[in-house]
Formats: structure tokens, sequence, C-alpha cells
């Protein structure tokens, strides 16, 4: 684990500031956070880069990996029907093995990269494909290698998701889960690690549906390669997204438009030179569902953002919160920001 650079306070401070003067509140987080909750937003390859904790009787929690979905649950428990929260802290996460010691630099050369989760679901809409397949394509829309995976499988469905899975795929999540655990209490099975029946059978009824479901055509899977491939000034990226939409576009068309109309705004404060948009752009966790920012340096590179956020709208519904619930949030990493030594600039 590398631990950052300190950064003097009266910098922590000028970052501050703006959220004070905004009314919002000083929110803290537990550092252990239950892990399965974790890894159902991320996946399991997140695990890798996780801290677990082991409890006895084998309950398993990790140290926080970030703070929004800490935050977003006290959100909920409180009662409140709106918040805004400020925070500060550690977040721990495993090195990926690729992370180089980080360099103060001088905030001249930053960039805004712009995402937006739902245009991707507004584009696999325009191919008008079986809805099966269109559900699984939205539902790994953020975890990159379990999308490369499906664009991978084209032409006719396989039938290898197991033979439990398969079992389990024409029932209910209750009644897979209630079989589920009529076969472990037959076989005298004690499952271990946190992970409950309900949770179990849902990911093996997704993977028997996955393993059945229709697949792509080949012109089909590359045109959402080149769709996830775009990479440019906004106004090139919306005009090659108009180019490769299927038939049914008018989503994805009215998607476009407000983006259009935001830009103009947005260009009254950031250079037009220093914006990018990216449908790719994304997050170790899944949990956003519209738009994603970060904000780059030239001198760090595209791996070591200095600041990342989105919309996740959907994260508070997950969390057992209202269907109509809005949450939008960011990260800024300081010691990435601000630059040591004489000319510092904060």
């Amino acid at each position: 684990m590398r631990v950052e650079p300190s950064v003097p306070a009266e910098m922590l401070s000028a970052i501050r500031a703006p959220l004070e003067a905004s009314g919002a509140e000083r929110a803290d987080a537990p550092l252990l956070q239950p892990l399965n909750l974790l890894l159902d937003l991320a996946g399991e390859e997140m695990r890798a880069r996780l801290f677990v904790v082991q409890a006895e009787g084998g309950a398993e929690s990790c140290l926080r990996p970030d703070f929004t979905v800490a935050i977003a649950r006290q959100h909920l428990e409180s009662g409140r029907a709106a918040g805004l929260y400020w925070y500060q802290g550690a977040a721990f996460r495993a090195s990926t093995g690729t992370d180089r010691p980080e360099e103060f630099v001088q905030r001249k050369d930053l960039s805004l990269w712009l995402g937006d989760v739902a245009l991707f679901a507004a584009f696999i809409e325009s191919l008008d494909l079986a809805e099966t397949l269109a559900s699984r394509l939205r539902r790994v829309a953020g975890r990159p290698r379990l999308l490369w995976a499906e664009l991978s499988r084209t032409g006719q469905a396989t039938s290898d998701g197991g033979t439990l899975a398969g079992l389990l795929a024409g029932l209910s999540e209750a009644q897979a889960a209630a079989l589920l655990e009529e076969v472990w209490a037959l076989a005298g099975v004690e499952p271990v690690g946190g992970r409950g029946p309900a949770e179990i059978a849902a990911r093996l009824v997704r993977k028997a549906e996955a393993a059945t479901a229709p697949a792509l055509t080949e012109a089909q899977s590359e045109a959402i390669r080149a769709f996830m491939a775009i990479d440019d000034s906004p106004a090139y990226a919306f005009a090659r997204m108009r180019e490769l939409a299927g038939g049914r576009d008018a989503a994805l068309k009215a998607a476009i438009s407000g983006w259009e109309a935001r830009l103009l705004e947005l260009t009254r404060t950031v250079p037009a030179d220093r914006l990018r948009f990216t449908p790719a752009l994304g997050h170790a966790f899944d949990y956003y569902d519209g738009i994603t920012f970060e904000v780059r340096s030239d001198g760090l590179g595209p791996e070591r953002a200095v600041a990342v956020g989105g919309r996740y709208d959907g994260l508070l519904t997950r969390l057992g919160g209202a269907g109509d619930a809005r949450a939008v949030g960011c990260m800024v990493r300081p010691w990435r920001a601000w630059r040591d030594g004489e000319g510092a600039e904060g």
C-alpha cells in the first residue's frame, strides 16, 4: 500500500472552503465497510484490491475503499429527504502494480474529461437488440472485463452456464434462494465468507442468463466497440455517436442534444480546448449511472486523476432508498493538485 504525500493544512482548507460556504456538513465513514455490498457494486475482480478483515464467525469486512457508498448509507439511515456533505480522510486500495510516486504539478495543465453512463444505454437501445441481451450489456457497462467478454461472444448463444445455474434460471430470485438453501441442507453444507443463498442464487441466475442469451452479431459488436473507443472533443464525439447509432436512436439523439446545450454553459468557465468526451470514462465502482467526469493533469497522466465524480442516483435505490432519489458526488486528491516549492499554486 502506498501512502499519499501530506498536504499543508492551508491547502486543504482552501479546497474545503467552497463546500463549507455552500452549507455542506462534514460527514465521516467507519473504517470497516461490509465486503459483500462493495463486491456487489464493483464485482469480484475488485476483491484483490481490497484489504479484507474476517471477523470471528466468518463475516468479512474491508477497509473503506472509498466514501461514497458509506455516506449514501448514512444519509438513508438518517431519514432526511436531502443532504449536502463533505468528507476528508484516507481510502484504502491495494496497488495495481502500475502506480508511480506522486508528483506535484501546477494547476495550469488541467483538463476536464466528461462521460455519461446513460448514453451507453441509449446507444444500446438504438441497436434494437433482444431485451435479454440489451439488459446484460447495460448491467456490465461499468465493468470493462465483463463487457469485452460479452462483445467477444458473437454468433449463436451457448449453453455453458452450468447445470445448477440452468435449473435456477427459470425461478424467481426468492424461489432460487429457497431451492439453494434446501440443497445445502440436504448436503450438510454451511456457507462461508458471508454470502447468503439469495445473493449466490442471483449470481447463478445471471450466469445462466448470460450463457443462454442471444449473442451479438459481428456488426453490432463492432459498433459497440467503436462507440466505447470514442475519445475526442465533445463536438466530434457527439457526431461519431450519431454516425454509429442504429435505427432506434430517438433517445440517443435527445440525450446528445441535452449535452450540447449543457456544454454551451460549461464553456463559459472551461476553455473549449481543455474539454474531452469519452463514453468509456469509467470508475472502480459501477454505481455511476449518469454524468461522469475526471479532472486530469497532463503531467500526471490519465491513470492519476486530480478529481473524479459523477451522478449515482440508482445507488440510493440499491441501498433501499426511494426510487426517485438523486445523488451526485466527487472526490478531490489534493496532493495531485498542489505543487510544492517556489511558484506553488493552490
